[in-house]
């Protein structure tokens, strides 16, 4: 078994292969503080309440954008598993992520691994939105290349930014509310916050399409994919684990 995790900012996700198939997954929130033992006490129990030991786990990787946590992660998994964890890069990526970059250090592991899973999946080109924390979209050519993309406030990110800062506007859910024309305060917020980010995607995606010369599969992912994707336009496929099944396909090309 392959134990990955992605470590986003608000979010972390942990999945458990079996060969190619997810057999598991968790998400839990992000805390920057917690340490490599409270790490391991967090894993433990849910690969208990799958029957999972640590023995049956071969090996891990880890994508971590919050570096804070990354040496935390490094040490919990290498005391659990008696290895240490691969760590995805564009660089541990190998053959699997060709890019064009100006500088590949810089891509975040979640992008990487994104890219790579979305290009093995849908083929080249590719566009990947991820609606997370940040909004991000991953750019594949018709060459397979990863040749960049756009970093973005996230959905909720900005829904926090507009409470914060307009003290009378109450904290909302953040659902397709039906109609664009708001008919109440809150209809108008979810109309504004929620339409807008589907609209800016779309204006982001025909933008790259514009740049590109041609169209390609849009794939959504993330913690807010399943709420987003029906609302975007340009959207053509929906994938939560895609991050995930990106790690598996860099860990299995290292061995």
């Amino acid at each position: 078994m392959l134990l990955a995790i992605d470590i986003g900012n608000t979010q972390t996700v942990i999945g458990v292969f079996e060969g190619a198939e997810l057999r598991h997954m968790w998400r839990l929130a992000t805390n920057k503080v917690d340490t490599s033992d409270e790490l391991r006490v967090k894993v433990r129990p849910l690969l208990a309440s799958e029957q999972i030991e640590a023995s049956d786990i071969d090996g891990s990787i880890v994508a971590s954008v919050v570096p804070a946590l990354s040496a935390s992660w490094k040490r919990a998994l290498e005391y659990m598993l008696g290895k240490e964890p691969l760590m995805c890069s564009a660089a541990s990526a190998g053959e699997l992520f060709a890019t064009t970059y100006d500088n590949p250090s810089e891509i975040g592991a979640d992008r990487v691994a994104d890219a790579v899973a979305a290009r093995a999946l849908y083929g080249s080109p590719v566009v990947v939105v991820d609606f997370g924390t940040a909004t991000n979209l991953e750019v594949v050519d018709s060459q397979g290349r990863f040749v960049g993309g756009i970093i973005a406030p996230g959905l909720e990110t900005s829904a926090a930014a507009l409470f914060s800062h307009a003290t009378k506007l109450p904290a909302i859910d953040l659902v397709d509310p039906g109609t664009a024309i708001g008919k109440n305060t809150v209809h108008a917020m979810q109309s504004g916050i929620v339409y807008g980010e589907a609209d800016r995607v779309d204006g982001f995606v025909r933008r790259v399409f514009e740049e590109l010369g041609y169209e390609a599969p849009v794939v959504a992912t993330g913690g807010l994919a399943t709420t987003m994707a029906p609302i975007c336009k340009t959207v053509t496929h929906v994938n939560p684990e895609l991050t995930l099944e990106g790690l598996r396909l860099i860990y299995e090309a290292s061995r």
